[in-house]
């Protein structure tokens, strides 16, 4: 009868952990979802919705590379902020924040400017000024084609329409101005393009707003454009 007990009790003991709240299975199952409006975690919050453009870490992708020092030395916080707010209309850029028709709060892109930042290197900068990340001048495009001629032709080819055809309508019809002055001064490394420096000779703020005024003429009109 003794050793019956005894047995009964094992077996009572061994089936504990099955069916207690330690149990891998009850617990997955006990453990709250967490809405996407709470996640506060800047890798969780970059991977999830700028990654896939902007590379891992923000060393570009698709397209600039906004955790890299050239362009973290050119782009203030308020910058940052208004892009991942309201995006770039009209182009593949969207808007993030839900006053814009988006998904993240104003505490989730807080937690991005604040993360984007911490990549920032200024003592890379500490002898060297790039150019303005805004255009503060009027340019010349005139001027900007004899500049691509000489520092860019080389590898977008005479006229920009080479492999790396960078004045190619339909690539100009998807990003603005201010991208392809950004694109000039921060360059895309992964895409084999230098920044700003490494021409022929560096490029002055004057260079580079003369340069966007010449790829921006290249642009088709809007009524040319609809009709391909």
């Amino acid at each position: 009868m003794r050793k019956t007990i005894t047995l009964a009790a094992l077996c009572l003991t061994a089936m504990l952990p099955i069916t207690s709240c330690d149990a891998p299975g009850r617990q997955a199952v006990e453990t709250a979802a967490i809405r996407p409006a709470d996640i506060s975690d800047f890798h969780l919050l970059y991977s999830q919705n700028c990654s896939g453009c902007h590379g891992a870490s923000g060393q570009g992708a698709l397209t600039v590379g906004i955790g890299r020092p050239v362009y973290l030395a050119i782009a203030d916080d308020a910058t940052i902020r208004k892009t991942i707010e309201q995006g770039r209309p009209g182009t593949p850029m969207p808007a993030f924040a839900q006053k814009s028709g988006g998904m993240l709060t104003n505490a989730q892109i807080d937690i991005l400017v604040h993360g984007i930042r911490t990549w920032a290197n200024p003592a890379a900068f500490a002898k060297t000024d790039p150019p303005a990340y805004a255009a503060s001048e009027a340019a010349d495009a005139t001027r900007g084609a004899e500049i691509f001629k000489v520092s860019c032709a080389p590898c977008h080819g005479p006229e920009g329409r080479g492999a790396r055809a960078i004045a190619d309508p339909s690539y100009l019809a998807l990003v603005t101005d201010q991208h392809l002055r950004t694109v000039i001064i921060v360059g895309m490394p992964n895409f084999g393009m230098p920044d700003w420096r490494s021409h022929s000779k560096p490029l002055t703020d004057t260079d580079v707003g003369d340069l966007v005024a010449w790829l921006a003429a290249q642009r088709e009109p809007l009524s040319a454009q609809l009709k391909h």
